[in-house]
């Protein structure tokens, strides 16, 4: 059904809040990619070049065998590296990359780490533009879940600091006071019969994704909790929104409840 324009207006505005928010730019993303892919095929160049002579001592065609298998590989990788390019810059799938997002989490991302660390590019502005573009990937995948399949998984520093009551195993246990985030996003879980969790860390956080078993995950916390928490759950989609921090790391958070609400309208069947 399609939304009235008052309403598709505020949408428009909640998701560039949502990538605002990720205080970086996706040509960081882009920039590292592309080294990280040329870095790894020079890699493979030289692993195919340096045994290159002894290799003929084998078979004479030993060489060019191990060069077709290398230059595949090193095709491979170009293939992606270019198709997640052009897939942020289009903001659509291209070149058959329905499976970009997995090789982003587990080639790319630690490989854009650590080219970013010999860089000099700190750690917080890799994540937030990895984050980022994992975003638009999710959103890109056109996908929606019942909204029984879709968790809201919230950080324990999300709570107020000086609440007594405990609510990593049962968020019922909140008293709705209003002190922090947590009776509006149990608002929007009653709202909308979604699933609503909190954890203390990533162990806890994989125990509730095992027990929920979602389809999609919704995911507020700082940008290290949320790039972790989307290479740890993979290939479960998750979409993350950062929080705010007014008091520091780890204590008193918030997050906006129209961003959670507009995820959850964007992505519920």
């Amino acid at each position: 059904m399609a939304r009235p324009r008052s309403t598709s207006q505020k949408y428009t505005r909640l998701e560039q809040e949502i990538r605002d928010s990720f205080q970086t730019r996706k040509r960081i993303f882009i920039g590292l990619i592309s080294g990280a892919s040329i870095l790894i095929s020079a890699i493979l160049a030289l692993l195919w070049i340096i045994p290159f002579v002894g290799l003929t001592t084998i078979h004479p065609i030993a060489p060019w065998v191990l060069g077709l298998i290398v230059g595949g590989l090193i095709l491979c990788i170009g293939w992606a590296a270019l198709a997640l390019v052009l897939n942020i810059l289009l903001g659509r799938p291209v070149l058959f990359a329905k499976r970009l997002r997995g090789v982003t989490i587990k080639l790319f991302l630690p490989l854009m780490t650590l080219l970013g660390r010999v860089l000099g590019i700190p750690k917080q502005t890799v994540r937030a533009s990895f984050i980022k573009v994992n975003n638009e990937l999710v959103k890109g995948e056109g996908h929606r879940y019942p909204a029984e399949r879709i968790l809201l998984l919230m950080p324990h520093c999300i709570q107020n600091s000086r609440c007594k009551y405990r609510l990593t195993y049962n968020i019922d246990n909140c008293k709705r006071c209003g002190q922090c985030a947590l009776a509006g996003l149990l608002d929007l879980r009653d709202k909308y019969g979604v699933n609503l969790a909190v954890a203390t860390g990533g162990t806890i956080a994989r125990r509730i994704v095992v027990q929920h078993r979602p389809k999609l995950i919704i995911a507020v916390a700082c940008e290290r909790d949320l790039a972790s928490g989307i290479q740890d759950t993979y290939p479960i989609p998750v979409y993350g929104i950062l929080n705010t921090r007014p008091f520091g790391p780890c204590l008193d958070t918030d997050v906006s409840l129209d961003r959670v609400e507009w995820a959850i309208n964007e992505f519920s069947a």
